[in-house]
């Protein structure tokens, strides 16, 4: 198609993005594989575009539809179930629901495998998710198993009338020993997979108490105000204090390979909520896994 006059000067990722209702992210990428070009030659995606010059971009297929596989998924238990709810200690390596790119398990496809039925709301990969933890982080997460249940979860989590605690080993002493990091977070300028804080990011606020100081680190009891992306590991990064063995976010790999920690060490300790079918207080814990158990076992032995 031909240049609109409306978008002479522009970036071609600003242009592109504008003119096909892409994100700049995708047609950046676009640019970089060599699938965008004017008059014939590839370009950049910071060059700049000219009025009536002949644009041409080649699309990706069309993903494929994500499906919910029905798979056993090791070690996660069912920590708590009824008509509403299902509620899970997702152990590491387990994603919430099937994503691009995914292969290995989901908590979707482990409760499908163990004969539960989820809610049918919400996309079909993603049908019961009413919030998630990353794929390295361990601990109770729930899901709807009734559509009144996913309704009513999804706006007390948009709310902030979930209690969410977390325990997590940072590196060194945050000083003060308890406090709030009200910081915005938004992704990385440089890295899409990763975030950081940005004063144009969204507003993030991570509460903490310290339960336990070691020489070389300290267990938080982590309570979130928000629930961003990463926010507990890019809020205590951005104080120099990474949670032990988050390579992603600057801790020492030295300390992790000593605690024998191959993923960060966070826990998702408890959930407390108003249950959907009649308001009642709900609150379920997760006990600490091996793994991050032996890593308090080498701090405490030190």
């Amino acid at each position: 198609m031909p240049v609109p006059d409306g978008l002479d000067g522009m970036r071609v990722d600003a242009g592109v993005s504008r003119l096909l209702g892409l994100s700049r992210n995708v047609v950046a990428t676009l640019a970089e594989e060599g699938s965008v070009a004017v008059d014939g030659t590839a370009v950049g995606k910071s060059d700049r575009l000219s009025a009536g010059t002949w644009l041409e971009v080649e699309l990706p297929e069309p993903a494929r539809e994500l499906t919910i596989e029905a798979e056993p998924v090791p070690g996660m238990d069912i920590l708590y179930a009824d008509d509403d709810i299902v509620a899970v200690d997702k152990p590491v390596g387990v994603a919430a629901h099937a994503s691009v790119g995914w292969t290995g398990p989901t908590v979707i496809g482990g409760l499908a495998a163990a004969g539960y039925r989820i809610s049918t709301s919400g996309a079909h990969e993603r049908q019961g998710i009413v919030h998630r933890l990353d794929v390295g982080t361990s601990g109770v997460m729930v899901v709807a198993t009734s559509e009144r249940a996913y309704t009513l979860l999804k706006r007390a989590f948009k709310q902030r009338t979930i209690e969410k605690r977390y325990h997590a080993l940072v590196q060194g002493h945050p000083d003060p020993s308890s406090g709030t990091i009200d910081a915005p977070i938004g992704r990385h300028g440089s890295n899409d997979w990763k975030f950081a804080v940005r004063a144009d990011g969204k507003p993030s606020v991570t509460h903490y108490d310290t339960i336990e100081a070691f020489q070389a680190a300290s267990l938080l009891d982590v309570h979130l105000e928000t629930g961003r992306t990463h926010q507990i590991r890019v809020h205590f990064s951005a104080l120099r204090h990474p949670c032990c063995g988050d390579l992603t976010y600057g801790a020492d790999p030295r300390l992790a390979e000593r605690l024998g920690l191959e993923r960060q060490w966070l826990h998702a300790k408890s959930l407390g909520f108003a249950h959907p079918s009649d308001g009642r207080w709900v609150e379920i814990e997760s006990t600490y896994p091996a793994d991050l158990e032996h890593a308090l076992e080498v701090l405490r032995n030190a």
